[in-house]
């Protein structure tokens, strides 16, 4: 005996048209239509007749890498090394050099090699470690303080038993921050006024370097006015026994203003 129902394609079309068949009923619980789906626009080339480039685009050196000479890596730990020798390495080998991936102002220069002596007046500041390339060991990440407010930003990756400079750059830096892997620069935008650049500095396992992978222009919002803090309350605890008629009471003392507590020296 044939049993009753639909045929296969029609139960099938069914089942398909069903959500919309409760959706129209508006019943409590059901589906609703969210409307016209907007149609969605691919992108478009410009210019398509263009010829490909015969040339590369010019070299910036994101990509150049150096070995530091002089130094050893025990055991590829990187915090074996000192950040300040390092450094005046890299000065040694290049002591004229004064633009891109090695550039130093000669005044930088001169204190570094007088970091011993005078570690007040050192530019290297405090090192930083991070496994920024992913093998499972930290990197040393060094700035160094350099003339008119500018700092340059090194990282380095420890590997057979010696030091490899994998990022270097130089600019009126803000801020620098680590997210993940990534190195964040945050850094004045001459001539455009209430923005910054932020580049995001990443490992690049075929170039073996740290590239500049995301570099944008970003509104920064201005900084507010600051509110000083309200003074705290203070306790007050009720006299052992009632002040004599006649008496005058006693003033207590005033509690600390916010401004008293803005201008007050540190110890």
């Amino acid at each position: 005996m044939r049993a009753r129902g639909l045929p296969f394609a029609a139960a099938v079309a069914l089942a398909v048209a069903a959500p919309f068949v409760l959706s129209g009923c508006g019943a409590e619980g059901g589906l609703e239509s969210a409307g016209a789906t907007p149609t969605a626009i691919g992108p478009v080339r410009l210019w398509p007749d263009l010829p490909p480039a015969t040339a590369p685009p010019l070299d910036y050196g994101e990509t150049d890498t150096q070995s530091v000479p002089g130094i050893s890596v025990p055991e590829n730990d990187v915090r074996r090394v000192d950040p300040i020798s390092v450094v005046r390495a890299e000065v040694k080998a290049r002591p004229d050099t004064y633009s891109g991936a090695d550039g130093m102002y000669e005044e930088t220069a001169r204190q570094i090699g007088r970091c011993v002596q005078e570690p007040a007046k050192c530019p290297v500041m405090r090192a930083y470690y991070r496994d920024l390339t992913g093998n499972g060991r930290d990197e040393l990440i060094v700035g160094i303080r350099m003339p008119e407010q500018q700092v340059g930003v090194r990282v380095y990756l420890a590997e057979h038993g010696g030091l490899t400079r994998i990022m270097s750059t130089i600019d009126q830096v803000i801020s620098v921050e680590l997210a993940g892997r990534d190195v964040i620069v945050r850094a004045s935008s001459a001539g455009i006024p209430g923005y910054e650049y932020r580049t995001a500095w990443s490992w690049d396992e075929q170039q073996r370097a740290m590239l500049p992978t995301r570099d944008e222009i970003v509104r920064v919002k201005p900084p507010g006015p600051s509110v000083p803090p309200a003074p705290e309350p203070r306790l007050v605890e009720p006299s052992a026994s009632p002040a004599p008629p006649g008496s005058s009471p006693t003033p207590s003392a005033p509690a600390p203003s916010a401004s008293d507590d803005l201008f007050a020296e540190g110890p």
